[in-house]
């Protein structure tokens, strides 16, 4: 058993996402990250950077203690070698997926998180941030899409965990003042992985946990998400 520790955000997505593909057995343990719940001091002994998501696997491959990991592209990594899927084992089909894995994590969520800022969160309306995280959001569309011209998917022609990680902050594409018309193999693959059962699944969990999801920020939220904690 997997306890997964879940909020409703991008990378929340990306593990509940390999959870439901990988078909493992998991409990998802809120973290209300607009209450301060990942301030807790529980919380902070499996993540100690304060953010979703984070795992404890309560049946680890070397039969020990369980084993907590936070840090969605380390998560999901895990995840694929415990069990054999999503991920090549070897070689340089490897390297491909995990090079896409890491151009996430560093590049298009961190991007596309200050363009969400900016655009709908900041107190302040500022221009040049706004115009930067917008420009960059498109730049790094442009790069999936040539990508994803000449692979189906991401890391290849199989379906893997660079994929996961992508697709969540790729849905709220309008936020982000995109239009997949513009990338017309992007828009191809994101109908395809939208219409997987397990994707399908794995955001049920929104209107179960967070039905807010998406509403006006309230002044309680702005503090524990924006604040200097």
């Amino acid at each position: 058993m997997i306890d997964l520790y879940y909020w409703t955000t991008p990378n929340g997505h990306k593990i509940s996402i390999m959870l439901e593909e990988a078909k493992l057995a998991y409990r998802v343990k809120p973290v209300n990250i607009g209450r301060g719940e990942q301030f807790d001091p529980e919380f902070l002994t499996i993540a100690p950077n304060n953010r979703i998501p984070a795992i404890v696997d309560h049946s680890p491959q070397d039969g020990g203690q369980p084993m907590a990991l936070f840090e969605s592209g380390a998560i999901l990594e895990y995840l694929a070698d415990k069990t054999g899927q999503f991920l090549p084992a070897e070689g340089r089909e490897r390297y491909v997926v995990l090079q896409w894995l890491h151009w996430q994590v560093g590049g298009l969520g961190p991007m596309a998180g200050q363009n969400h800022h900016f655009c709908h969160y900041a107190p302040q309306k500022i221009e040049y941030a706004i115009e930067r995280y917008i420009r960059e959001t498109n730049r790094l569309y442009s790069v999936l899409d040539q990508r994803l011209s000449q692979q189906h998917y991401v890391g290849g022609d199989r379906y893997s965990i660079a994929d996961m990680a992508i697709y969540p902050w790729i849905v709220p594409w309008e936020k982000q003042r995109q239009t997949l018309e513009e990338f017309p193999d992007l828009e191809r693959w994101f109908e395809e992985v939208s219409q997987r059962p397990a994707v399908r699944k794995a955001y049920a969990l929104v209107e179960d946990i967070n039905p807010q999801a998406g509403i006006t920020m309230d002044d309680e939220a702005r503090k524990h998400l924006f604040g200097n904690r």
